[in-house]
């Protein structure tokens, strides 16, 4: 049963926040944004962290993995509930309680409680399949691929913002206030947690689950299939291979860029021998782009469909991953920095626009079972994560695993081969996004008339008092 009065057109409404569909883009892209800021704001302050708690390069590494590991089960929860519930009270609750970890890491004392809290704090990156969630239903198919891409790619922009304002904050506290390091990066954490507790209050009063109300009224009045369905049909998505090739793909784009969020700021100091600040800064020059590289990704794909159907948004995830893993396998060669700088940032572009580009394909896949799917496949983002950090607890070189990384990327790229679609399937989804396309038309010809029809009447009312002022 597919949801109705989805908005057409996301950039053309993009201020009218009197539009629910327009309202609930902002909240979720803006609470992701804290999410991702908060999941990874602990990194650039690892330098600090490591030499008050005495950590082992080893143990860096098991708080790699721990940072990524729980979201892989947190998201396939997360995907559930949205189906059950709705997006609103899962992105509430999600905020409230994961708030708690964030504030609560400034309590460890030593390496096994740290990590403890690490590992909790990880469930926050569940936020991602909330936001893809509540933006795929709010949106049609001529336009999901960009709001999807664009919510993503401006939540995980909090991955690069917390790599240079975080150092902003600790220094506030350190040297503008004067507390010990110790205690800055603690009181650092603590403001992060309690502006996602705020949002999470925000959110449940200021979106909806759906175009025509939450979850709960439009059940009651049929609009939906009943809660005992959800269970069902999201084991049935999971029967699809096209699920499952999604999640290793996106373990090659999502997982490459967590792992990167959590590794870039030490790789930087240790060597090119930059400083915290300076090294945080280069850091986020990855996480940046995607102000708009993830964007680009979506709109691409939504291109890419209008000319030939969903293959074309799968060959089109084919093309990004593809220049992903050259660019990094390219970037691990780079010793000298202003030679890695350039490389880095191509690499983003592509990681990113990889991810706007799966995730203009997973609405596709299963509408009655959206949150299985975007749960599944933001799942293997993390999964990709963990078998990353890996690389990065043991002997090897840093830059060897970035190489190593590159290898399986690129391979990873074929299996966007196997992302195909049924010639019903392709013939209904040409259908449906030549109906969005024509309800934008409509809405831009009845604006224009009416604006004609406003001009003329103003046209007339001139004629009209200059042949009153003549007589």
């Amino acid at each position: 049963m597919e949801l109705q009065n989805k908005a057409t057109s996301l950039w053309g409404n993009f201020f009218k926040i009197t539009m629910v569909q327009i309202r609930t883009f902002h909240m979720t892209w803006f609470a992701f944004f804290l999410c991702f800021f908060a999941w990874f704001g602990i990194a650039p302050l690892m330098v600090v962290v490591r030499d008050e708690l005495g950590l082992t390069k080893d143990q860096i590494g098991w708080i790699i993995i721990a940072s990524v590991s729980v979201t892989i089960f947190a998201r396939l929860l997360i995907g559930w509930l949205c189906d059950r519930i709705g997006p609103r009270l899962t992105y509430t609750g999600l905020l409230m309680l994961g708030a708690l970890p964030v504030m609560g890491i400034g309590l460890a004392q030593d390496f096994q409680t740290f990590l403890i809290f690490r590992l909790m704090i990880g469930a926050i990156g569940a936020s991602f399949v909330i936001t893809q969630y509540h933006t795929s239903v709010m949106f049609a198919p001529n336009v999901v691929g960009q709001a999807n891409a664009t919510s993503a790619g401006w939540g995980n922009l909090g991955g690069g913002v917390t790599q240079f304002a975080m150092p902003m904050i600790f220094s506030v506290f350190v040297i503008g206030f004067g507390f010990s390091e110790s205690v800055g990066w603690r009181l650092s954490m603590m403001v992060v947690g309690a502006a996602i507790f705020v949002t999470g209050i925000a959110y449940y009063f200021w979106t909806q689950d759906a175009p025509d109300g939450n979850f709960a009224d439009l059940r009651a009045q049929g609009k939906m299939p009943a809660k005992q369905k959800v269970t069902g049909n999201y084991f049935e998505a999971l029967k699809d291979s096209r699920v499952w090739v999604l999640f290793v793909i996106y373990g090659a784009c999502f997982g490459i860029e967590l792992t990167v969020n959590n590794v870039a700021a030490l790789y930087f100091a240790d060597y090119f021998e930059l400083n915290l600040v300076t090294a945080g800064l280069m850091a986020a020059s990855f996480g940046l782009m995607n102000i708009f590289a993830r964007t680009l990704g979506g709109i691409f794909g939504d291109n890419y469909g209008a000319l030939w159907g969903l293959k074309g948004r799968a060959f089109w995830l084919f093309i990004c991953l593809f220049c992903e893993g050259l660019a990094l396998m390219l970037f691990s060669q780079m010793h000298v920095l202003f030679l890695a700088m350039p490389t880095l940032i191509v690499f983003s572009l592509f990681t990113q626009m990889a991810e706007g580009a799966t995730y203009s394909v997973v609405p596709f896949i299963n509408k009655k079972a959206l949150g299985a799917v975007a749960g599944v496949v933001g799942a293997g983002g993390n999964a990709g994560a963990v078998l990353a950090g890996f690389l990065f607890k043991g002997s090897i070189d840093w830059s060897q695993a970035f190489f190593i990384m590159g290898v399986v990327v690129t391979l990873a790229s074929f299996l966007a081969f196997f992302v195909r679609f049924s010639t019903r399937q392709e013939d209904e989804e040409r259908a449906n996004f030549a109906v969005a396309n024509i309800q934008t038309i409509k809405a831009k010809a009845d604006k224009a008339n009416a604006e004609l029809e406003a001009a003329i009447e103003a046209v007339a009312a001139k004629r009209a008092a200059e042949a009153a002022g003549t007589n």
